[in-house]
């Protein structure tokens, strides 16, 4: 084998590291491809952003950063987070988001104030020291920047961040709650809203040294809604923009899907929902378009429940709608079924469909499979004690996920098994500021969704994460509920688990490497 050969091997397992994709087949001694079985190796970096908090004066917003213990990597690494406007330390600014500063946005209308211009290196606001203990930070006011940061190394391979938010009164008053995401094309929003009573935010992150320009589509009732000014949004490198989606609509829509596309570059993206009434929350992406969709960890006391559904096929989707509950599959009364109507979001309240009990929702094609985005809007309490979050439909935890801030009390851990029983390994970390972790282990039974008071590290102080291995069985969805009651309104966000994509397939080569010519 020759120099160049190798040199190719190695590049394109370093490129599936960092990037998740890698297809080669080396020579065989015919001239043939082969390869032998892939290899699952850690990604070495991974660029997440987090959204501006909130614009309130009295908000609190804390910061939790974990990397789950990977095996295979080494000692190497780091990872740090940037407020907006400040520049990475490191000097690195390569458009795969190693670059760590943002530039500041502005709030509300079209866009922000974001620019490019870098201010000098500044301290990171969190920087991770090792994996398996969760880093956390605090910050105040209606300041508080949006954040990008990048890991590499030993910190890259399952690196999740939240961000919790708690606001005392106001309009979106309680408590929201966000994963920090990865930088992508495409992101699918339904159950946002532009009524009178809600003001909603996409909030667009660009962690690149070039510019990205974003496309905005809003879908109603009966369709597309107009709109002037949604395309061609840029997003200034290392900058972040919230838009008030009000802005983009010609009239209130009570359910309205976001279609958020990019042109050229990537970005982050979620929507801040807030109500002048139920309080507020973050809206999450919904899973890829898909016919079968999981919506796991309704909350049990839920007093309401809006199922918000899209499809951008022109075909009709006509939907099986099933409750996953702790004895089984069953069938809400009323609701046996949901049309959606192609390019139309279609909503349909489900009421107390929990019932008292753990839930998650399952929707199945009844015929032909048509793709599907989808969301719930959930309220518990009743009276002027509200407050809602939402539920996006997500992918399942293939082989791990982690939900990073979590507290002695307030934590629900639901899963569900929707088509095969599975077994799984639940890991509480040590504590930001000490403890030990602890494991165990479940079974969640097919066509169940089960609530877990999960485990709590022995002797924690401060915060912890955790992480959930599915061990064997059919695909496991999962949720993490966190609450706190604050003068008797029940605050509580929601956060998915979908896999966090720590490791990479990489084909391996069937020849020996050593010897080189």
């Amino acid at each position: 084998m020759n120099r160049t050969t190798l040199s190719l091997i190695v590049g394109t397992t370093a490129l599936a590291a960092v990037t998740g994709f890698a297809a080669l087949n080396t020579p065989g001694p015919s001239g043939t491809g082969t390869a032998k079985a892939a290899a699952q190796l850690p990604v070495q970096r991974t660029t997440l952003v987090c959204p501006t908090p909130s614009t309130s004066d009295i908000a609190d917003t804390s910061y939790t950063s974990f990397t789950p213990v990977t095996k295979g990597t080494d000692n190497q690494g780091q990872a740090q987070l940037q407020a907006a406007g400040e520049e990475s330390g490191t000097g690195s600014g390569d458009t795969s988001g190693s670059g760590a500063g943002t530039t500041k946005g502005g709030k509300g209308g079209k866009g922000g104030k974001g620019g490019a211009g870098r201010k000098k290196a500044a301290k990171p606001v969190l920087e991770p020291r090792t994996p398996g203990t969760p880093v956390t930070g605090d910050t105040s006011g209606a300041d508080a920047p949006a954040l990008i940061g990048a890991a590499e190394g030993k910190f890259a391979p399952g690196w999740t961040m939240q961000e919790t938010t708690e606001v005392a009164a106001g309009t979106g008053r309680g408590l929201l709650g966000v994963n920090c995401t990865a930088p992508d094309t495409e992101f699918w929003f339904p159950g946002a809203s532009t009524a009178s009573s809600r003001s909603d935010y996409v909030h667009l992150t660009n962690p690149d040294d070039s510019a990205a320009v974003v496309d905005i589509e809003l879908y109603g009732k009966d369709g597309a809604v107009k709109s002037t000014v949604a395309d061609g949004i840029t997003v200034a490198p290392h900058s972040t923009e919230p838009i008030l989606l009000s802005t983009l609509a010609d009239a209130p829509q009570d359910d309205l899907t976001v279609h958020v596309g990019v042109r050229s570059g990537r970005v982050g993206a979620a929507v801040q929902a807030l109500d002048d009434k139920l309080g507020g929350d973050w809206l999450a992406a919904s899973t890829d378009p898909a016919g079968s969709l999981v919506l796991p960890g309704i909350p049990k006391d839920a007093t309401s429940v809006r199922l918000i559904a899209f499809t951008p096929a022109d075909t009709d989707a006509d939907l099986k709608v099933r409750l996953a509950s702790p004895s089984g599959m069953i069938t809400p009364a009323g609701h046996e079924t949901v049309h959606v109507k192609g390019g139309m979001t279609t909503a349909v309240d489900l009421g107390d469909v929990t019932r008292g009990e753990a839930g998650s929702l399952v929707l199945t094609p009844t015929s032909q499979s048509v793709p599907v985005v989808a969301a719930l809007r959930v309220v518990r309490g009743k009276g002027d004690k509200q407050e809602s979050a939402f539920i996006p439909a997500t992918g399942p935890i293939e082989a791990r996920a982690t939900s990073a801030d979590n507290s002695g009390k307030g934590s629900t851990l639901s899963l569900t098994a929707p088509t095969a029983t599975a077994q799984v390994r639940v890991t509480a970390s040590a504590g930001s500021g000490g403890g030990t972790e602890v494991s165990k282990t479940y079974t969640i039974k097919a066509g169940t969704t089960q609530d877990i008071a999960p485990p709590v590290p022995a002797g924690l102080k401060g915060t912890y994460a955790l992480t959930v291995e599915r061990l064997s069985g059919g695909p496991v969805y999962g949720a993490r509920t966190l609450a706190a009651t604050e003068e008797g309104v029940p605050g509580f966000t929601v956060q998915t688990l979908p896999d966090d994509r720590g490791t990479v397939s990489v084909p391996q080569a069937d020849e020996d490497l050593s010897i080189l010519n």
